[in-house]
């Protein structure tokens, strides 16, 4: 293995320092965005001062932004779809379909609405639509914890198995490791055993019935929501047939279905702009997460930086002859995705290992983006799903790790040993 010079141990000191502070965000109190941006451009910073600038580097950085780019651009558009249907109320037509008494079917009825409305939205804006619901609903707070954490387990179960369920998967889809026929095919199961362990495991102790329950959300729906819904959850099941039919990268498909949404509600409301002004788009766009697109942005770039230098190949070299075991990588992989951020550990991934050694839908890129995406749910702290879920609900970390985290590696392992056997078949 080459020896790793004193810029390449630089730029490992400012990435491990800033990732240390992303990490411990609510002890420095400094925002994990400004961190990522401060480390994206000094670790870009040293690999240019560190050597004689030529033609080929400013390409490849004009490279790492084109490929970080249509991640921004297609989290942008999905944000502001989703936005949009919440804005109208639109999840109101599912949420009201939850309309049972019974503590057992209702807990099986929020582990599938969640993991499908996930596989359909993405597992963070799941987890805030069913959290939401769920505190309109149920009334008393131990119930309410145990289907909070179901929700987080079956939204990051449900967000692995497509292309635009979870940003990591979302990632090796735009990147080109996975297909959208090929991971539904080869994860759906595992994700669904996944779900399943979960429920039979958390879930086999409840009986009986709330004393009482609201059957449907409060407030009314928007003018036009069933319209908006329905183009908006369209739009998004259209982005990878899009891909495949023009060949075109998936934020394209993204982007042309915002631009029809957003010409369809101009129509829609452009007579009451003063009473509908909040259901345009103009206003939408005020309200998505600007710091976290800013924060995948920073992410993206700093991890490109170290690919740039081939540190992360010597990563992957070290890895193969030390473990020389892809589902054992792959199965650490959601261990430490539970306890840091998935979205720079998928990300130094793609950068490890290559598309010629790993083709499109290996094994590897699989087993990743199942592990990154179920193994978030071990600890609460290690997906977006379980931070909403702290957020909105005041949760105690120790109260998730003594009570689900048990279950949530157990449903993990599951699943991780499910897609081994059925590869096998």
């Amino acid at each position: 293995m080459d020896l790793i010079s004193w810029p390449h141990y630089l730029m490992i000191g400012i990435f491990v320092i800033g990732y240390i502070g992303i990490i411990f965000e609510s002890v420095f109190k400094i925002n994990k965005t400004a961190i990522a941006i401060v480390m994206a451009v000094g670790t870009w910073t040293v690999f240019f001062l560190s050597k004689q600038i030529h033609e080929n580097d400013l390409n490849q950085i004009d490279l790492f932004i084109g490929h970080a780019s249509q991640i921004i651009f297609f989290l942008i558009g999905a944000m502001t779809l989703v936005e949009l249907i919440d804005a109208h109320k639109g999840f109101k037509i599912i949420t009201d379909a939850i309309n049972t008494r019974s503590k057992r079917k209702l807990f099986y009825l929020v582990g599938f609405i969640s993991f499908f409305l996930s596989a359909i939205l993405d597992n963070l804006t799941a987890t805030i639509v069913m959290i939401s619901l769920l505190k309109k609903i149920i009334h008393q707070r131990n119930d309410r914890l145990l289907l909070g954490a179901l929700v987080v387990i079956a939204s990051n179960a449900g967000g692995a198995w497509t292309p635009i369920g979870d940003v990591t998967t979302t990632m090796l889809w735009i990147k080109g490791q996975v297909s959208t026929l090929g991971v539904i095919k080869a994860l759906f199961m595992p994700s669904v055993i996944c779900l399943f362990s979960a429920l039979l495991l958390l879930g086999h102790k409840i009986k009986g019935c709330y004393p009482s329950i609201l059957t449907h959300q409060e407030g009314r729906q928007e003018p036009g929501a069933k319209v908006v819904f329905s183009v908006g959850v369209g739009a998004l099941l259209f982005v990878p047939i899009f891909k495949g039919l023009t060949g075109l990268p998936p934020f394209m498909g993204m982007l042309i279905g915002l631009g029809v949404l957003w010409m369809i509600t101009d129509l829609m409301h452009y007579k009451h702009e003063e009473k509908r002004s909040h259901l345009r788009v103009p206003y939408i766009l005020t309200k998505i997460d600007t710091s976290g697109v800013l924060f995948f942005l920073g992410i993206l770039l700093s991890i490109s930086a170290l690919e740039a230098v081939g540190l992360l190949e010597k990563l992957a070299v070290w890895l193969n002859y030390h473990i020389q075991n892809k589902a054992i990588i792959a199965t650490l992989l959601g261990f430490l995705s539970s306890i840091v951020d998935n979205v720079p550990l998928v990300a130094a991934c793609t950068g490890m290992y290559d598309l010629q050694t790993y083709p499109i839908d290996s094994d590897l890129w699989q087993m990743i983006a199942y592990a990154a995406g179920t193994g978030g749910s071990i600890l609460i702290i290690g997906s977006a799903a379980g931070v909403a879920f702290m957020g909105l609900e005041k949760v105690d970390f120790l109260w998730y790790f003594k009570k689900i985290s048990l279950s949530a590696l157990a449903a993990f392992l599951i699943g991780m040993v499910s897609y081994l056997l059925f590869s096998f078949v």
